[in-house]
């Protein structure tokens, strides 16, 4: 799954778009590389977005297509 896309079904960020914006202006890393928007992300992978003065890393425990809005959490465990 393609990293803003997995970011939007995450609900780490509200739309696809500022997804888009964050890979593309470097703000997101995953296993330590700045990526682009089509990045394919797997179970395992340690993903670090910055935004204004902080950072949260997470890593990814499952890669799922759909997701309930309840389970939406259950994708990610944050690590910082």
């Amino acid at each position: 799954m393609r990293i803003d896309k997995f970011l939007k079904i995450s609900r780490i960020l509200k739309r696809r778009a500022v997804a888009n914006e964050a890979c593309n202006g470097g703000k997101v890393e995953v296993n330590s590389k700045s990526v682009k928007p089509s990045y394919q992300v797997k179970e395992g992978d340690v993903v670090k977005l910055t935004f204004g003065n902080g950072s949260i890393s997470f890593k990814i425990l499952s890669v799922k297509e759909n997701v309930k809005k309840e389970e939406a959490s259950s994708l990610y465990e944050i690590i910082q």
